[in-house]
């Protein structure tokens, strides 16, 4: 097994930032009505700015393919170019398509040679299953490097219009246009972008390299039932419907499309259930917390910081948080390319220094997933 280094890091965060006054101006009012749960969701998540994929009239500016074809082809120069590549893995929550898959429509916009692919969809963990299978592609020698990408336009998914006959539907029966908080929630926290990395068996000749030690994932689905959600419908029995099995009518009437998370369930259960598989993950790989330098923890809202830290504490795991390293503030919860986000900033800020340790804590709430890994700067 080689050694497995990311030599580079890119992204591709479209347009100008969005600050908090500009968003329901871009994403439209439900109904002519001002979110009741805007303001809630934003003193809650603490999110200052974003990005959209759009104009400030809401009209598209890029496709998920092309922010995320932008950030791959920032990896590449002249000194080792596109050509070079062996792997393309791309994570994703929003692909522009159901058919091809996000991967092969990426790799068709950069024109470059063929290439292995693979596409990872799913919610924030998607994009850490395009970096493992990038990871163990160059650890096994099958590759000598691989790019994994994490990349996410959901602003279309939030537009007002999209809720429309919802509205209706809902103003008709119950005189009441309101969308239901599990869906105006995730309005306010969402964010477009894409964040590329580059797997080769060998570190930079110059500058900084990130030593992949050990990637983890694990669902627990087994034990918990769905919470977020789209293209279906919760049952009373805690199971999805999907929109194959519905009529067109219901589509546009229930906003299956739209995405959606049960709330109760996401406070319940989503930190006790990572904090307690940190724990097991330290014993088996032997980590000591104290040479840990930086902790990178992919919060979907600043909401879950000191829950995080008071159960890390609790459980006697716990990694102080002045060596928390998060952006989520700048540029929003981007999803899958959030982890990436986060490692990029990193990188940039010139504060690494050789020999200093990662962890990073990426959680999913579609139906309990989480990642971590561990990584050295060599």
């Amino acid at each position: 097994m080689k050694e497995v280094y990311i030599t580079r890091l890119a992204k591709c965060l479209p347009n100008e930032p969005v600050g908090n006054d500009e968003m329901e101006l871009i994403l439209g009012k439900i109904d002519g009505r001002p979110s009741r749960a805007r303001a809630i969701v934003l003193n809650s998540n603490k999110i200052q700015t974003r990005y959209y994929a759009m104009d400030k009239d809401g009209n598209a500016t890029h496709t998920n393919a092309s922010m995320t074809a932008e950030a791959v082809q920032n990896l590449f120069d002249d000194k080792f170019p596109i050509g070079k590549m062996e792997l393309l893995a791309c994570g994703t929550t929003s692909p522009d398509q159901m058919l091809p898959n996000h991967a092969v429509m990426v790799h068709g916009l950069l024109k470059c040679q063929p290439v292995e692919v693979i596409a990872a969809t799913g919610a924030c963990a998607a994009g850490m299953q395009a970096f493992k299978y990038a990871y163990m592609s160059v650890k096994s020698g099958n590759t000598s490097n691989a790019v994994s990408t994490g990349s996410e336009r959901l602003s279309p998914w939030m537009m007002a219009e999209k809720f429309e006959p919802e509205t209706a539907i809902v103003s008709e029966i119950q005189g009441n246009p309101i969308i239901a908080f599990e869906k105006d929630f995730l309005r306010w926290m969402l964010s477009d972008g894409a964040c590329a990395a580059l797997f080769q068996d060998k570190p930079n000749e110059e500058g900084l390299s990130l030593r992949i030690d050990w990637v983890e994932i694990a669902s627990f689905a087994n034990e918990y039932e769905t919470c977020m959600y789209a293209g279906g419908v919760k049952t009373p029995d805690g199971g999805v419907k999907g929109w194959v099995d519905m009529k067109p009518t219901e589509w546009a009437q229930d906003s299956v499309f739209s995405l959606k998370q049960d709330t109760k369930i996401l406070g319940k259960n989503i930190v006790p259930i990572g904090t307690k598989w940190w724990k097991e993950l330290i014993d088996k790989h032997q980590v000591k917390l104290d040479e840990i330098d930086y902790f990178l923890p992919h919060l979907s809202s600043e909401f879950f910081r000191m829950k995080i830290d008071e159960e890390m504490l609790r459980l006697g795991v716990h990694v102080p948080q002045e060596k928390w390293f998060t952006n989520l503030t700048k540029v929003g919860n981007v999803g899958t390319a959030s982890p990436y986000l986060m490692l990029e900033e990193l990188l940039n800020t010139g504060k690494l220094k050789k020999g200093q340790k990662i962890v990073m804590m990426i959680p999913e709430s579609a139906r309990f997933s989480y990642s971590f890994a561990q990584i050295t700067v060599v």
